[in-house]
């Protein structure tokens, strides 16, 4: 059985023995940040060992630009050469990246427009994406639950909080669909400038191995990452 992680915010390879037969799996994970949700779904793949190659950014072929910023330019400043050194995992490299929008219709009748990257390594998947929200960064933390804490990044208000993502596992060549708990991811809110005047960047990453990741790899990769993207001003 071939097993893969991805999420929303939230997802490498492990790539266990199967027999010749037996139906391909794929496990994505799902992470729930503020209220709204994403997926992003892949095929079953597995990493030749001693290729060198780091993977580069891909698109899906019916993605939305969004301006000033789209998800191919998230995934450029994310998917750097020394991501797997800022993460605390040297030896790793990226296995697939990918920058897409994803559209949310509302019931008011507006439309929102979301551009998100994401990097998968074997240890590791990062994620990075950017709303337009009004709401203040340093008011969020009331909302993300009880561990939520404020914090900076870079002169910027931020707010570093947890989510469990949900594991679903997908039959590939066709039938139910299986649900049930995933490990931990760790986020980071960060204000878009520094008065806080609504409009935020999200740097999450979650572990393959269901282990807790490490707080201070993410705040490496926040603090790295974010200063090239387009429109960060520095505190």
């Amino acid at each position: 059985m071939a097993e893969q992680q991805t999420a929303d915010v939230a997802e490498g390879v492990r790539q266990p023995e199967k027999a010749p037969n037996e139906w391909g799996q794929a496990l994505a994970a799902l992470v729930l940040v503020g209220g709204l949700a994403a997926l992003v779904l892949s095929g079953t793949f597995q990493q030749e060992p001693g290729d060198p190659e780091p993977a580069e950014c891909h698109t899906s072929d019916d993605a939305r630009p969004s301006k000033p910023l789209s998800g191919m330019r998230l995934c450029t400043a994310l998917n750097r050469a020394d991501l797997p050194t800022l993460l605390g995992t040297p030896t790793d490299h990226a296995m697939t990246a990918s920058g897409n929008e994803t559209v949310g219709d509302w019931a008011d009748g507006t439309r929102t427009v979301t551009p998100e990257a994401e990097v998968q390594l074997s240890t590791y998947s990062v994620k990075l994406s950017t709303s337009e929200d009004d709401i203040p960064v340093a008011e969020m933390a009331g909302l993300l639950g009880s561990s939520a804490q404020n914090r900076t990044v870079g002169g910027h208000p931020a707010v570093l909080y947890s989510n469990r993502t949900i594991a679903l596992k997908f039959h590939l060549g066709g039938g139910k669909v299986d649900t049930g708990p995933g490990g931990i991811a760790r986020s980071l809110l960060v204000a878009k400038d520094t008065e806080d005047g609504g409009g935020f960047y999200e740097v999450s990453l979650w572990r393959q191995d269901d282990v807790l990741p490490d707080d201070l790899a993410l705040f490496r990769v926040a603090e790295t990452v974010l200063p090239t993207v387009p429109g960060w001003t520095a505190g």
